[in-house]
């Protein structure tokens, strides 16, 4: 059987505050994040499904397997996805690739808020990478992500409550306008070439 662990953050609890503080990412990461984990293990013990790694469980299965092993991949993405150190600009290929495909940097930001802030209820927001290099924004109910559909994430927004409440109640939107300012172009830039996932 194949015992799948949550990764350790990749910086300190507070690192991104003031956009997330402590509190917010201690109870998304501690609590949320880790009861995915803990719950896909415990559904897949003993089955086949053990046997599997936690792509192939968001390609193959359905139902409670399904959404705690997508919701812990997606969290996975997410962290790498964040800088503390704000300000970072997007370059290189993907730069070329958003402009292509969306006119400039500047039309996809506001397509892909405008996506993260509409969708109703729980769910990502995802830029998101055809086999044929199309670029095309997602927006998917629940733990669903670009993987389920034969595509690879490039960036990812959680927009259940549970990622943003603490810190801007019902605010998405400012969430949303933060995000941008976090991101960790250089991870994007390296699973946009080659999913690192």
């Amino acid at each position: 059987m194949m015992k799948h662990e949550q990764p350790a953050l990749p910086y300190a609890m507070n690192a991104l505050s003031p956009f997330l503080s402590e509190e917010q990412l201690f109870y998304h990461y501690s609590k949320h994040h880790a009861a995915y984990f803990a719950n896909l293990n415990r559904l897949i013990e003993g089955k086949k499904e053990g046997a599997l790694t936690m792509r192939e469980l968001i390609q193959t299965t359905h139902g409670p397997i399904f959404n705690n092993a997508a919701q812990a991949w997606n969290h996975n993405f997410f962290w790498l996805l964040l800088a503390p150190k704000p300000g970072q600009q997007v370059k290189g290929h993907l730069k070329k690739s958003i402009e292509q495909h969306f006119g400039s940097f500047e039309a996809f930001k506001t397509a892909f808020s405008d996506s993260a802030n509409t969708i109703f209820g729980s769910g990502w927001a995802w830029l998101a990478k055809s086999h044929d290099g199309k670029l095309e924004i997602l927006a998917l109910p629940n733990g669903e992500n670009p993987i389920k559909y034969g595509k690879e994430a490039v960036l990812g927004l959680d927009v259940w409550e549970h990622s943003y409440y603490i810190d801007y109640r019902n605010r998405r939107a400012d969430y949303t306008q933060k995000f941008f300012e976090h991101i960790n172009w250089d991870f994007a830039e390296d699973h946009f070439i080659k999913p690192q996932l």
